[in-house]
């Protein structure tokens, strides 16, 4: 049998960073990762291509509130 793998837990700066998830409106294609709230900067983490990828970002970084979509 095979299993799949746990990533181990993350965090984040909460004061610094927020999560978002960054969609292009041409391709519909979806990454997830951090918006810093002072400069603005994006940091891409993961490709979002189903509700598993989502599901796995948030439970890697422990995120329980919604995530902003930018575009």
């Amino acid at each position: 049998m095979f299993f799949k793998k746990k990533s181990p837990k993350r965090s984040y700066d909460k004061e610094k960073v927020k999560p978002v998830i960054k969609a292009s409106i041409c391709t519909g294609e979806q990454v997830a990762g951090f918006v810093d709230i002072h400069t603005g900067a994006f940091e891409d983490v993961m490709l979002i291509r189903n509700s598993a990828d989502l599901k796995e970002f948030t439970d890697q970084y422990g995120i329980e509130e919604s995530i902003e979509k930018i575009y």
